[in-house]
């Protein structure tokens, strides 16, 4: 099992604008074969920072992923909303155990 967690930054003032092409990011993702979890969310305490969660069943559907139109078609998006500071990190896991 593959994680990718991290953050983006995004400007406030454009979040709202931003929402539609995110929602179109989430929905496409989830529907990849091999996608466990995909979710996005702001934090609470700062506003220009968007947290990315992602979980994947091996390491080649996300490698299948980053070749899809909706990860290009977001990715191209980020100049006119103000995205950038991507910080995100691959985790391999080997298993989890509720809490």
């Amino acid at each position: 099992m593959i994680i990718v967690a991290g953050t983006v930054r995004i400007e406030p003032s454009k979040l709202q604008e931003a929402r539609g092409i995110m929602e179109r990011m989430i929905t496409a993702s989830r529907a990849e074969d091999g996608c466990l979890q995909y979710s996005y969310s702001v934090d609470v305490l700062d506003p220009h920072v968007v947290h990315v969660f992602e979980v994947w069943r091996d390491r080649d559907v996300l490698q299948l992923h980053f070749k899809t139109p909706h990860l290009g078609e977001w990715r191209a998006a980020w100049p006119s909303f103000g995205i950038s500071d991507r910080k995100l990190h691959m985790y391999e896991v080997s298993g989890s155990t509720p809490l």
